[in-house]
């Protein structure tokens, strides 16, 4: 920064006023730090070129908790296409609280990333969309998708959780649970659609005692299961709407000496990192997670080249994995 500062004749604090934009600096000086940065080969000869094109090579990730498997493979997506555009993904995790999403995306856009990809928190806010907006930063919904003329990318989360809810009712199961857990996420409650919509399509009402809501993850899931599976008209089958309420589901069986399939049909969306290593691996429906994370960036990528594109929404199919759990005896066969 030395030699920058030297051949471009100003301090090495106007250096960084021009490279990081943390200070208005007069076009004649900064024509002559950018000319300066790339005569000298400074390091961050790339953030110049950017400041020339108004870019930071830079893209915002805001998501709810990248430590869970299919946010983690969503979070690799997102990286990997941002890598292969020659971009740096800048990662914020919002543990579904709406006010640090807002923080988050404050602290991204006061960067300068050139683009954010967000999927939003439970009870995300208006501002959340109404933000980047405002300062013409180019928004992608991710995994969590809104009525709103906007880029968004999702899987096919409604449909999927019919299907296995459908084959438990065609295997004669009538009292059915599902850990729904927190209702106001997107996902969730598309997921809980789909449950109600099975049940709707056999003539059946929902039991709304067999509905499992609250905050969604392993523990309060584990408690909720095991108190439903000790009532004398306990189910004769769960369904699981996340890979955490999968596992505190499996824990709770487990603790009570609950059998699955024998005593217990369970079939789940979203599997497990390794199902093959479990005992009786989960039926499931999987969600494409990096490939939507993947999606995202290229609509992203497609909304910094195309400005006034019009708004795409892309749903991905969830992949129906048949395994043991859900009791029928043949996993060999498709689920439809």
């Amino acid at each position: 920064m030395i030699d920058v500062a030297h051949l471009a004749g100003v301090s090495t604090s106007t250096v960084s006023h021009v490279v990081n934009g943390t200070k208005p600096v007069s076009e004649p000086i900064r024509s002559r730090v950018l000319g300066a940065i790339e005569a000298t080969g400074y390091t961050q000869h790339a953030a110049a070129r950017s400041l020339r094109r108004d870019r930071t090579e830079s893209i915002g990730l805001v998501i709810s908790d990248s430590g869970q498997p299919a946010f983690a493979d969503m979070v690799r997506g997102v990286e990997q296409a941002a890598s292969e555009a020659g971009l740096v993904m800048l990662l914020v995790n919002s543990s579904e609280d709406p006010q640090k999403e807002l923080r988050a995306i404050e602290a991204l856009q006061s960067r300068r990333v050139d683009g954010l990809i967000l999927a939003r928190a439970a009870r995300s806010t208006a501002a959340a969309i109404d933000w980047p907006k405002a300062q013409g930063v180019p928004l992608v919904l991710l995994d969590r998708l809104a009525d709103l003329p906007l880029d968004q990318v999702g899987v096919e989360s409604e449909s999927a959780v019919r299907t296995l809810v459908r084959h438990l009712l065609e295997l004669g199961h009538r009292r059915i649970a599902i850990t729904a857990g927190n209702l106001d996420v997107p996902t969730l409650r598309e997921r809980y659609s789909g449950y109600e919509r099975a049940h709707a399509d056999a003539g059946l009402a929902v039991d709304p005692s067999l509905v499992l809501t609250g905050v969604g993850d392993e523990d309060e899931t584990q408690v909720l299961v095991r108190e439903l599976l000790q009532r004398p008209d306990r189910p004769t089958a769960i369904v699981g709407a996340s890979s955490p309420m999968t596992v505190g589901t499996l824990r709770a069986a487990a603790q009570l000496g609950v059998s699955i399939p024998d005593d217990l049909a369970f079939v789940s969306f979203d599997s497990l990192p390794t199902p093959d290593l479990l005992r009786c691996p989960p039926t499931s429906a999987e969600q494409p997670a990096r490939d939507a994370g993947r999606e995202a960036m290229r609509l992203l990528l497609r909304r910094l080249a195309e400005p006034k594109a019009a708004p795409t929404t892309v749903r991905l199919a969830a992949r129906l994995s048949h395994r043991e759990s859900c009791g029928c005896g043949h996993p060999e066969r498709p689920l439809v």
